[in-house]
């Protein structure tokens, strides 16, 4: 296990920023950048005289996720190229009827709504449900009728940080018989998920935020019992059960996930991205749970007594992850994110706030640059409004 001295050495960031931005795009650790530097020399070099070895390296991402995410096997593992992928192979894939409905949130990024409202042509209605009230889980599970098949949300709402209470909802899912999509790329990384607890029947990420991964490479996890009601909207070389057969006319899909990987993988990624995953499960999901709640208790804490501020984040530590949104009576948000970010403070503009996102390694004194700069900021435009 690390010791919170060794996370600077994977994480030596320019000293005049800021990185408060892990729910946008990550930083790479050392070890991401050194494995992708050594693949690039190696490709140089040999070529894929070592192919075999990243096949391997292939296998292995898919057993690294599998342990993040607690799966049944490394089978129920697909490597797809980002979220919307993922959530656009359960939309298409599966036989819909018209007057289906599929339940949605009021709050989700465009990559877990534009999937489904694409099949309303086919007459599934797409119903988004407000999380504003105090028990969100009771206002998506009222909402679920005798049409419903499918409920589809974010394990952490991206603009407001709200973190939902998936096992509730797997329970209220598995009741009714509703299929469960859980759309992860705001927790995982940042907080321990274990599929079978929640009784997901699909959950899928990107590896470029919370996972400290490259863009381009993401996870689809599929229940088995679930798999084989997904059509295949994809194929190629790659999906088909007898791999590398590329002599044999007739094929039928892989049996695994693997169905879901039509053509040559991101090779490039998989180094990058197993390597963050190798440091975070040497961390351990427990302990970055426990070191992000510090950062993020820490910043709605130091944020909430400043005058003005409005805090549009949870602050129960069960409800939130990673992101503290926050704005302030008088002060426009456009301009406050553009002095944060010419300031050195890397951040994002989201949900009519101001979101910034440490993650666990974040260094404390990252933290308080931030909260000065916000405040000098604050002052000037207090001062130049007199």
């Amino acid at each position: 296990m690390l010791h919170d001295c060794q996370w600077n050495d994977e994480f030596p960031q320019d000293g005049d920023i800021c990185y408060l931005n892990h729910a946008a795009v990550a930083p790479w650790p050392q070890r991401s950048a050194d494995a992708v530097i050594a693949f690039a020399r190696e490709n140089v070099q040999r070529g894929a005289s070592d192919y075999p070895r990243w096949v391997q390296l292939e296998h292995r991402l898919r057993v690294q996720f599998q342990t993040l995410l607690n799966a049944p096997g490394k089978g129920d593992i697909a490597l797809v190229k980002n979220t919307s992928e993922a959530l656009s192979l359960v939309a298409m894939g599966l036989e819909w009827s018209e007057g289906d409905e599929v339940l949605l949130s009021d709050q989700e990024f465009p990559s877990n709504r534009i999937p489904w409202q694409a099949l309303e042509p086919r007459g599934v209605r797409v119903h988004q449900i407000s999380l504003s009230g105090n028990d969100p889980e009771a206002a998506l599970i009222a909402a679920m009728g005798p049409r419903t098949r499918l409920l589809s949300i974010s394990s952490v709402q991206y603009a407001s940080g709200l973190r939902m209470d998936l096992q509730r909802l797997g329970a209220a899912c598995r009741e009714r018989n509703i299929l469960f999509c859980v759309d992860a790329i705001q927790s995982l990384g940042a907080l321990p998920i274990d599929v079978s607890a929640i009784d997901c029947d699909f959950l899928m990420a990107d590896g470029h935020k919370w996972l400290l991964g490259p863009e381009g490479l993401g996870v689809f996890y599929c229940r088995r019992e679930v798999r084989d009601q997904l059509q295949l909207t994809q194929f190629g070389w790659h999906m088909v059960e007898a791999l590398g057969d590329y002599d044999r006319e007739d094929w039928i899909p892989a049996s695994t996930a693997r169905r879901f990987e039509p053509g040559s993988p991101n090779t490039l990624a998989q180094h990058a991205l197993s390597a963050s995953l190798e440091l975070l499960l040497e961390v351990g999901m427990e302990r970055i749970q426990q070191a992000l709640q510090q950062r993020t208790a820490y910043l709605l804490q130091s944020i909430g007594k400043l005058p003005g501020a409005k805090l549009l984040s949870p602050q129960a530590p069960e409800r939130r992850g990673g992101i503290v949104t926050f704005t302030f009576q008088g002060v426009d948000n456009t301009w406050l994110h553009q002095q944060l970010m010419q300031a050195g403070v890397i951040c994002a503009a989201r949900g009519g706030g101001i979101r910034w996102s440490p993650h666990f390694y974040t260094p404390q004194d990252v933290l308080d640059r931030a909260l000065k700069i916000l405040r000098e900021i604050l002052q000037n435009a207090c001062n130049r409004s007199r």
